[in-house]
């Protein structure tokens, strides 16, 4: 058994010994992978502290892979000490932003690692599968329907409901199951990864109309498969689709057969008002509900949901049968144990007073330049409408300059001639937003 490695433990510090115990083990140069450390009871005697101590320590350890406890035999390092560990290659600057400000980013600041941890370690407590269900994973299912009636107010029956691999991938599968060269109508501006998905199914792509309330329904031309939109917070524009319109796009949804393909990105993120019944509330007969973890827990889940009509659920079920074409199981399980122990709903909670705070400075900081902001109360981004594109590029170059990346309508957009900025609050750390944000005020001031 080895000696202890040489820890400073400052009860003074008001850092819990603990914390410091597993911050001086983790960090000890002395030890390799495959060391056996002493026993809990061991080093409190060694260190002169309760085994509370040295527990609590252990546990943290063994929660991130540093250490392994073997029974009977003992507790193990398994990971290599970042003081062990070869120095990193320094990124170069050009690699990336300094502070990204661009929409569609998760605010991970606020994920409780300690709650991430758990529902790691929940996921990997149940068994392998020796199969899979094409629908996905059951409890997961099942947690999607609570989520769902609890924060969108829809009902479904765990039987509704199918895994998928995010929005984009949803797209990309109903897509597939449209003849080649059928058109489906897309909001313009509007989401173009949804777009890339749709064109690489060989469909041809419509671009529909929207004003500041959201897709013009009146606009969109007949014989069309489907119309993918974004109601509940149009992106980027950010408007709600008003009832009247619902209605009259589910009206003629029904009268000329296609189908409506609703992403509700974001539709957790509300600061004002409960939004209006989602379009699959409405009309489940005719409206696919596209939903996605992305933007309100983090893109490494790689996961979503689909809610669809008998038919077509059935459909993308032949297909992922057919075609062995299935997401993966970790994601879900991981969604699931959040969801079922309550730290989902925690999370969106801190998530949406977060992005609340973070929205009113952002609209502080565009005020401070003279100019507006549109948009809904919700969501992570804000559009700051500009007088042309050559003022965009001028003000997204000027950021750029300074490490800043911001979006512009001229990315989101086919054949709509709109410019303005793109704003998105979620993904920069909070300290970082204060010196990003004088920065948009002078990029935006010098040329308003």
């Amino acid at each position: 058994m080895l000696e202890p490695p040489p820890v400073q433990l400052d009860r003074g510090s008001g850092v819990p010994l603990a914390v410091q115990l597993a911050d001086g083990l983790r960090a000890a140069a002395a030890l390799r992978a495959g060391d056996r450390l002493p026993s809990t009871r061991e080093l409190a005697t060694l260190l002169g502290v309760s085994r509370t101590v040295t527990a609590a320590a252990y546990d943290q350890l063994l929660a991130e892979g540093w250490l392994a406890g073997r029974r009977g035999v003992g507790t193990f390092v398994v990971g290599t000490p970042v003081a062990a560990r070869p120095a990193r290659a320094a990124v170069p600057p050009s690699s990336g932003p300094r502070v990204d400000l661009r929409p569609g980013a998760p605010c991970t600041e606020v994920v409780d690692r300690a709650a991430w941890r758990r529902a790691w370690r929940a996921a990997g407590d149940r068994d392998p599968d020796t199969g899979y269900d094409a629908a996905g994973d059951p409890v997961f299912r099942s947690a999607v329907v609570e989520h769902l009636l609890r924060h969108r107010g829809l009902p479904a029956d765990p039987a509704d409901v199918l895994a998928s691999g995010g929005t984009s991938a949803a797209v990309a599968e109903l897509a597939g199951l449209l003849p080649h060269g059928s058109r489906v109508g897309v909001e313009d501006p509007g989401y173009r990864r949804a777009v890339g998905a749709l064109r690489a199914a060989g469909i041809e792509v419509v671009p529909l109309a929207v004003d500041d309330d959201g897709l013009v329904v009146d606009a969109v031309p007949a014989g069309l498969a489907a119309v993918y939109c974004t109601p509940a917070h149009q992106f980027p524009l950010g408007g709600r689709l008003p009832a009247p319109r619902r209605a009259a796009l589910v009206a003629r949804a029904r009268a000329e057969g296609f189908t409506v393909w609703e992403d509700d990105y974001d539709g957790e993120l509300r600061y004002d008002v409960a939004p209006l019944p989602l379009l699959a509330a409405l009309a489940p007969d005719v409206v696919v509900h596209l939903g996605t973890a992305s933007k309100v827990v983090s893109p490494t889940l790689g996961l979503g949901w689909v809610v669809a009509p008998p038919a077509l659920r059935d459909q993308l079920l032949q297909r992922r049968t057919d075609t062995g074409l299935r997401p993966g199981r970790s994601g879900q399980r991981v969604f699931a144990a959040l969801a079922t122990s309550g730290d989902l709903a925690r999370h969106l909670r801190r998530l949406r007073r977060e992005l609340a705070d973070r929205r009113e400075l952002v609209r502080a900081a565009v005020a401070t330049a003279g100019l507006v902001t549109t948009g809904d109360a919700a969501g992570a981004h804000l559009v700051v409408p500009l007088a042309d594109r050559a003022v965009e590029q001028a003000v997204a170059a000027d950021l750029a300059g300074r490490g800043i990346a911001v979006g512009t309508l001229a990315e989101q957009q086919l054949t709509d001639t709109r410019a303005g900025l793109v704003v998105g609050w979620a993904a920069p750390p909070r300290a970082d937003l204060p010196a990003a944000l004088t920065a948009l005020t002078h990029a935006l001031g010098v040329r308003s």
